[in-house]
């Protein structure tokens, strides 16, 4: 171990491994097959880059993206570990130079599409000296998995063909059922299955429900507002919303772009490119979006629509934070969105399985608990205390009696026949005007302005309690009308009382005024960043040298390493290699450079005399 532990100093810059990566490598090195299930941003790439630097031979990596691919490689060569990836776009003079490096033993990881691997299984493989197969994403060799690709069900031959290969399979994101069916599919021997812890901590996980379009996308722009000039993502179900929100962005100069499966190889290229490079501020996205970025420093991930199931919603905000500061998380939740994903599942080949994930994504989100500790529950992890990052911790639920209230909307449901939605049930309490409710003649019922006395927020929020607690349902087949329950009627005739959690609006939701939109809101980078101007100039030299070596600024170092050299200020090549993500490669490029700059801007910050 302690020769591991000086390759992950010199080649990636940490002192210490994180939890099992260091039980994951050994297991490697001994040539043997492991399964291990880390979250995203939680060092998996370690796992099998270092045991590929310390055995001999080439080890074959195993990705589905290009974008992936590419990201990882420039991060090895920048840290001085040979690598490359082969993939369809490359002309096949660079592919044939690529293999024959490979075949020389010059490159430590090549990289490969599962699509161009089964085409060198019998050409290139076996004139190689294999040091390992990893296979990353391997959720996706699973009908069971949240992102199923028939490609990946051709793998299962490698261990066939080369027995004697360890095998790593990792991903960030399996449940009990698509783990065993991992292993199966490819055919593991006798693997042991490493699960290292799925808390995020640095990750602020907040849920708004029931927002109209208008007030989501003010809430978005409010909240980019709010992290200015930092880099995010805003996952959209449907291609169209994610042009409209990319437009709405940049009418508030906010620079955002559009991508989706819709657009041509180049758009979504340019879109990429200019995220990955901090060009563009904010990517409006359909799911696909993200899965090939290594971007360390994307900072928020907010979700448009709800996702469909937990795993692909705890994949998706792990594409936050990689670096380990400060992240934030936001997820719109309405009942439309549930009626389309409803029909999706049921479509789905296995309608079963996708909408019991549904139904606990939809859990998930009604909740007034602890939000991590649902999600470390849902992947098999006990969580023994509420995280308080969560917006449900951080305004923890005060209960009032709204017996009276509840009643209130459970007559006026009543009176409709059953036949009223959300909105026409808040019409009609707060006594609209609108010609539709006027031509059913809801304006003459007796609860007509009953709950006038209150917002229509506010009855929105309450509202969806009501549906959390059981007092009404939604009938998806009539018009996602609501329906009174049992528990609701009891209520209603006094049999039962009506607890409530009180609300107060977010500050994503208010409404700016005039004095904050006069006023420039600047926001600090993290909790460590006390010397706000050298973290400026550090960020500023990494972009010149990542614009001179055409590389995403993330490449020459992280945030999370720039706020370490903030927060230590070496002076000196020795005490510059102490900073974590510094290792001898980067220490040798960059270290002068960095101390220098450290030095004159001490300098200049001092008191003259």
């Amino acid at each position: 171990m302690k020769e591991l532990t000086l390759l992950l100093k010199k080649f990636f810059g940490f002192d210490s491994f994180r939890p099992l990566q260091a039980e994951i490598i050994q297991r490697v090195i001994q040539k043997k097959d492991s399964l291990a299930l880390m979250p995203t941003g939680g060092g998996k790439s370690i796992c099998y880059q270092l045991p590929a630097i310390y055995l001999p031979g080439t080890a074959i990596v195993i990705s589905p993206l290009i974008a992936l691919m590419k990201d990882q490689v420039e991060g090895l060569m920048a840290n001085g570990i040979p690598a490359a990836a082969l993939n369809s776009m490359m002309p096949e003079a660079q592919k044939q130079r690529i293999k024959q490096f490979a075949i020389q033993g010059k490159i430590k990881l090549l990289y490969i599409s599962p699509e161009g691997l089964m085409g060198e299984t019998d050409r290139l493989l076996p004139l190689l000296q294999l040091s390992l197969i990893a296979i990353d994403e391997a959720h996706c060799i699973s009908q069971w998995g949240h992102d199923f690709r028939p490609e990946y069900t051709q793998l299962s031959v490698l261990k066939e063909r080369f027995p004697d290969v360890p095998v790593v399979a990792l991903t960030a994101t399996a449940d009990k059922i698509t783990r065993l069916d991992i292993i199966e599919q490819l055919k593991l021997r006798s693997p042991q299955i490493f699960i290292s812890s799925f808390d995020r901590p640095n990750l602020s996980l907040t849920v708004y429900r029931g927002l109209a379009k208008k007030e989501k996308t003010a809430a978005i722009v409010r909240f980019i507002g709010l992290h200015k000039g930092q880099s995010g993502i805003v996952y959209c179900m449907k291609r169209a919303d994610t042009e409209a929100v990319a437009e709405t962005l940049n009418s508030c100069r906010i620079k955002a772009a559009a991508y989706h499966a819709g657009l041509s190889p180049a758009q979504r290229e340019e879109a990429q490119n200019d995220f990955i490079n901090d060009r563009t501020e904010v990517v409006c996205a359909t799911v696909a979006f993200g899965m090939g970025i290594d971007k360390s420093n994307v900072r928020w991930v907010i979700h448009y629509n709800m996702p469909g199931s937990i795993e692909n919603y705890y994949q998706e905000i792990g594409r936050a934070g990689r670096d380990g500061l400060p992240s934030y998380t936001l997820l719109f939740y309405s009942l439309a969105d549930l009626v389309v994903l409803r029909r999706f599942a049921g479509e789905s080949g296995q309608s079963e399985v996708n909408l019991e994930k549904l139904n606990r994504m939809q859990r998930y989100c009604e909740a007034d608990i602890c939000r991590r500790r649902i999600l470390l529950n849902y992947f098999g992890e006990e969580a023994g205390h509420d995280c308080g990052n969560c917006d449900v911790c951080r305004n923890p639920p005060q209960r009032f009696d709204g017996s009276l209230l509840v009643q209130k909307a459970l007559s006026a449901i009543l009176r409709t026949g059953e036949r009223a939605g959300i909105q026409m049930l808040i019409d009609i309490l707060r006594a609209s005007a609108r010609s539709e409710l006027v031509r059913l003649g809801y304006h003459r019922l007796k609860t007509y302005g009953a709950g006038r006395d209150l917002p229509y927020n506010l009855w929105k929020e309450y509202i969806y309690q009501m549906l959390q607690l059981g007092y009404i349902e939604t009938d998806y087949a009539s018009a996602r009308s609501l329906k009174v329950t049992p528990l609701g009627r009891k209520v209603l005739y006094g049999e039962a009382k009506a607890l409530l959690s009180a609300w107060h609006e977010p500050e994503e939701l208010k409404r700016p005024s005039r004095k904050e939109k006069a006023r420039p809101i600047r926001v600090s980078s993290g909790p460590d960043s006390a010397d706000e101007k050298l973290l400026d100039a550090l960020r500023q030299l990494r972009k010149q040298i990542a614009q001179k070596e055409s590389v995403p600024a993330y490449i020459i170092f992280s945030d999370a390493t720039l706020q370490d050299m903030a927060a230590q200020k070496p002076l000196d090549m020795e005490s510059f290699a102490a900073i974590r993500g510094v290792g001898d490669v980067k220490l040798e490029k960059y270290g002068k450079v960095f101390t220098a700059l450290i030095q004159f801007v001490l300098k200049g910050a001092a008191p003259a005399g």
